[in-house]
């Protein structure tokens, strides 16, 4: 007998063994079941009698009458059948309807007198039901006597025929699983033996030898062959946590309808995902140049809702309805946006203030001093005050499902917890989380963090980020951290904090309509006027000092200077969008750029070729994603970075796996995508090699690096990310709602 068919009957007869256990253990159930049971009565007796003691003896010397509504009302628990009051004669004086005859105070007996204990359990036949009676001790002296409650135990042979169909099931289902991995095991057989006769033939028909050094039939471990068939099993169940094999908007779709049905879905944040603008004497839209927008807006267009954001274009009033509601997408509507209106004093304050000049540097750590005024924070209060608002009359349910997105709403999740504390709030902190050191920079850090933890969910890119802000709130705050478990108890309220590293959406609403790769290049060096055989880098980002962008300018021109070779024949594209040029040090960064690519390509350039082009204005999406597929190599300087999806909207665009990228240490995205060349930003030598090595990188190696960064991000893209938020979302929904079940039972 071989490997294959002895380890089928084992696995055969193992398990019929077991089988016939458990059905053997059918019996037994029966007397541990009602064991148990009956604890659980003695256990809830016990509970009723010490909640309802002080207003017995209190009774008891007066008008023990008054006690019959308090009796009924506690015999409207299903298991607590009567309830009867017992004198110091052995008179039952007060009792429920449903009491039975056959139980009398002189029945039930009298065996000891301890203090909040049943004297006695004893048990009865009341009509061919039996019923399970405690008597508890009340009152002293004269005035003593006996508390009778009775339950009915006819559930306890409910439990016992059920758990006995269960016994019996599980066991069929051991028998059926035996049979199935037998008949799996000799169908690889089979297949081994044909695949090996077949080779054996072939090989002795071209003239191969006769006598066979190896025997026909290799014995391979079962238990690789097991485990490849039952993939497919995995597989499915790999859904419960976090990890199936392809999300998608309809994996998305559907699992909101399993897990969270019928729930309202919010998405909160500063940024809106379309801004309508007046250009040219007609309305434009707009998709603004954001992380944040790029991965939340294909998941609201897979679950629907309301997506509650600042209404910062100069059209934006002219197309909301009266209640300040667009649909979006134009032209194909999936979900709500719900504008919400400020003045430019308070956009001042909240936004450019507190946010960007306080908030954005202290946890960016990029070496620009935060700057904290107490008029900022007062708009930073209000205005979060009216996001607050403004989603709880968009509820119509009393638990909607919030996401709270980044830091221009810290103190949000807490402010509507006041108004809606059954709501599900899942804050995402969109950039890092600093040391506590750091963080205590913050004249109100306390505030923040406490609005912080009125979530149920807080999630940042990175474990290190989840660790920085446990350690702050260790620092600064007065509660209970349970590292184990991952979570922040202040005030009673629990709050998760978890990593959720978030992506983009696969595939890319961008790459719809893209030309191939090289229509992609011959485009863009028509459009800036290059040489056909030119190389070119690329850099596509928001106008910020968090970036790197003068770093990445000083590599390039390091790189022309210590590896001349590539002078005239590699041209780097650094495309940036314009952003809070309100704030001086955006508006000093914009000038240095300037300044710095006019000097690198005076130093290296001449009238026909500069190696440096500066192109400073917004590009949608569809026409960054052909530069990305024209490019050789993409650069990804960032000083501090939560998470950079620039760097992962270059490896989705590759879909002809070409290109390098060139990333950061210091982005989030570094944990994942290992295969880029990581640089330190602050290293311009590094940065420098690492661009040359990217441009002289042979084909195979490029393509290995970005084959392996295509399947990280396509298994590991938004839709997961919003999906592992919402199932942790949905797991602790169920567990309130059993607590409150509990809570209401203990009543």
């Amino acid at each position: 007998m071989t490997r294959l068919p002895r380890i089928a009957v084992i696995i055969t007869i193992a398990t019929i063994v077991l089988a016939g256990l458990v059905v053997a253990f059918v019996p037994l159930s029966q007397g541990l079941i009602e064991r148990w049971s009956k604890r659980d009565l003695e256990l809830r007796s016990s509970l009723v009698f010490r909640s309802i003691r002080d207003r017995v003896e209190q009774e008891m010397t007066g008008r023990p009458a008054d006690l019959a509504p308090l009796f009924e009302r506690f015999t409207n628990d299903e298991r607590i059948l009567a309830l009867g009051l017992c004198d110091s004669r052995g008179r039952l004086v007060v009792a429920t309807g449903q009491m039975p005859q056959v139980i009398t105070c002189a029945a039930v007996g009298d065996n000891g007198t301890e203090a909040g204990r049943a004297v006695r359990f004893a048990t009865f036949n009341n009509s061919g039901n039996r019923v399970i009676v405690g008597g508890y001790p009340v009152g002293t002296g004269g005035s003593r006597g006996r508390l009778l409650i009775v339950h009915e135990l006819r559930f306890v042979a409910d439990r016992v025929l059920e758990a006995r169909w269960y016994l019996i099931a599980g066991a069929l289902a051991l028998i059926l699983l035996a049979g199935t991995l037998a008949a799996l095991t000799v169908i690889l057989l089979q297949r081994r033996l044909m695949k090996s006769v077949l080779a054996t033939i072939n090989d002795l028909r071209d003239g191969q030898p006769k006598v066979l050094d190896k025997p026909i039939l290799p014995p391979p471990p079962v238990t690789t062959e097991i485990r490849s068939l039952l993939r497919d099993f995995r597989e499915k169940i790999r859904l419960e946590d976090g990890s199936p094999i392809e999300w998608s908007p309809k994996t998305l779709h559907d699992l909101l309808d399993n897990e969270l049905p019928d729930t309202e879905v919010f998405v909160v944040s500063n940024r809106e995902p379309y801004i309508h603008n007046h250009a040219d004497g007609r309305i434009v839209v707009q998709r603004p140049a954001s992380g944040l927008v790029s991965a939340l807006e294909p998941v609201m267009r897979a679950c629907g809702g309301t997506w509650v954001a600042h209404g910062s274009g100069t059209a934006d009033r002219d197309t909301v309805d009266a209640e300040d509601h667009v649909q979006v997408p134009p032209g194909s509507p999936a979900y709500r946006l719900r504008r919400v209106w400020m003045t430019d004093e308070e956009q001042e304050g909240y936004y450019y203030g507190l946010a960007n000049e306080g908030l954005w540097p202290l946890c960016h750590i990029a070496y620009v001093r935060p700057i904290f005024r107490e008029s900022d924070w007062q708009q930073y209060v209000a205005i979060n005050q009216r996001f607050a608002d403004a989603v709880v009359r968009e509820a119509t349910r009393p638990d909607p499902v919030i996401m709270v997105q980044d830091y221009h709403f810290a103190l949000l999740p807490r402010m509507i917890r006041e108004q809606l504390p059954k709501a599900t709030i899942l804050t995402f902190w969109h950039i890092p989380w600093p040391n506590a050191e750091a963080f205590g920079i913050c004249p109100w850090k306390e505030e923040i963090i406490e609005g912080l933890l009125g979530s149920t969910v807080l999630g940042f890119h990175t474990r290190s980020h989840c660790n920085n802000f446990f350690d702050t709130v260790d620092r600064y705050m007065e509660s209970r951290i349970d590292r184990e478990q991952a979570s922040v108890t202040l005030g009673g309220h629990e709050t998760m904090v978890r990593p959720y590293p978030i992506s983009i959406e696969w595939p890319p609403a961008a790459m719809e309509g893209q030309a191939s790769v090289p229509d992609c290049r011959a485009t863009v060096i028509a459009h800036y006027g290059l040489p056909d055989d030119i190389r070119i880098g690329i850099g596509i980002e928001r106008f910020d000092y968090t970036k790197g962008i003068l770093d990445r300018l000083h590599a390039m021109d390091d790189l022309l200077t210590r590896y001349p070779e590539w002078l005239g024949k590699l041209v780097f594209i650094q495309v940036v969008a314009p952003t809070r040029t309100k704030l001086a040090s955006y508006a000093t960064l914009q000038d240095d750029a300037i300044r710095l690519t006019e000097e690198i390509n005076q130093r290296h350039g001449s009238e026909t070729y500069k190696p440096i082009l500066l192109v400073i204005r917004h590009h949608e999406p569809d026409e960054v994603y052909q530069l990305f597929r024209a490019a050789d190599v993409c650069v990804v300087s960032s000083l501090h970075d939560g998470m950079n999806l620039v760097a992962k909207e270059f490896v989705a665009s590759r879909d002809d796996e070409g290109g390098v990228l060139v990333l950061s240490r210091f982005a989030g995205a570094s944990s994942e995508l290992g295969e880029a060349l990581i640089i330190n930003p602050y290293d311009i030598h590094g940065m420098s090699d690492a661009m040359h090595r990217a441009l002289s990188m042979p084909e195979a190696e490029r393509r290995e690096r970005m084959h392996l960064m295509r399947t990280h991000v396509r298994e590991r893209n938004v839709y997961r990310w919003a999906g592992q938020i919402l199932l942790d979302a949905s797991r602790l929904r169920k567990r309130q709602k059993v607590a409150d079940f509990e809570a209401g039972s203990s009543l």
